[in-house]
């Protein structure tokens, strides 16, 4: 198999599970080495024990400013560089109409969700410029690109993560860094059990019965899965995306494209109903 991403740096935060646990994965099995970012030290020191001596885990509050700039600075002591950063970590957010979520609750979900994205890109801007290059990519959301795809306060999270996208890659691209995002839809993880308010083993629970579910409703007739977002974070790190800047990656299997077959025949029997219900009236 050729590796990808032999020789490079790469730090990954909300690494300790879901999309950000299976990117770790595959870069590793490209040849990276990585730095896994989170909370959760239990999680995050055994995983980096079964991905092997190149990896290691950096327990980080993404919200803390001095916990992101100790990552970056660790990150560089031990490896020396950072060829890829990819802005993972994620929360749900909160639901409820706009009047009544607390102010206190979007601070909150901003904090994790555009804030930690900031932080990264601020700390490991100056790493890459002084090498000379590296790719930062930012996790966004179909939800951040259309209305309806998630609570209103994650979804304008999410279009301000990739709006700041394009924004820092015209201010980087000079000095030879690239800066993407990826708007992933459909995949079955557990922040969709977490939105509504499961504990942690329930939420894990939920992605078989999602995975079900999007088998049904999607377009292309399957879930997604961390796997497809990985596979699109080790195209964006590696040499050859080298020539994509600026750019937010939809991986969501036609979903924000338009309605799906599902979809329409739904409507279509709904509209068949008050149609035949105004005829037969």
């Amino acid at each position: 198999m050729k590796k990808r991403l032999e020789d490079k740096i790469a730090v990954i935060t909300g690494g300790t599970s879901g999309i950000g646990e299976r990117t770790a994965e595959i870069f590793v099995e490209h040849g990276a080495a990585v730095v896994i970012a989170g909370r959760s030290a239990e999680k995050g020191d055994a995983i980096a024990r079964r991905l092997g001596e190149r990896t290691v885990f950096v327990r980080t509050d993404v919200t803390q400013e001095s916990d992101v700039g100790n990552m970056i600075n660790l990150s560089v002591e031990r490896f020396g560089r950072i060829d890829c950063l990819f802005n993972n970590a994620g929360a749900p957010g909160p639901v409820g109409t706009i009047e009544e979520i607390a102010l206190t609750d979007v601070n909150a979900a901003m904090s994790v969700l555009f804030s930690a994205v900031f932080l990264g890109m601020k700390y490991v801007a100056p790493v890459m410029k002084k090498q000379g290059g590296g790719s930062i990519i930012n996790n966004a959301s179909v939800a951040g690109i259309r209305v309806g795809f998630g609570p209103t306060i994650y979804s304008a999270a999410k279009a301000a993560v990739i709006h700041l996208t394009k924004c820092v890659a015209m201010e980087l691209a000079p000095f030879g860094v690239r800066v993407n995002s990826i708007s992933p839809g459909g995949i079955a993880t557990p922040i969709f059990g977490k939105t509504f308010g499961l504990d942690e083993i329930n939420a894990d629970r939920s992605v078989d019965a999602l995975i079900s579910l999007f088998k049904k409703t999607l377009p292309l007739r399957r879930s997604g899965l961390p796997d497809d977002i990985a596979y699109g974070a080790l195209y964006l790190a590696s040499e050859e995306g080298s020539f994509v800047t600026g750019h937010d990656l939809v991986i969501d299997t036609g979903m924000t494209t338009g309605k799906s077959a599902y979809e329409q025949a739904m409507m279509n029997q709904k509209l068949a109903e008050v149609v035949l219900g105004a005829d037969g009236g």
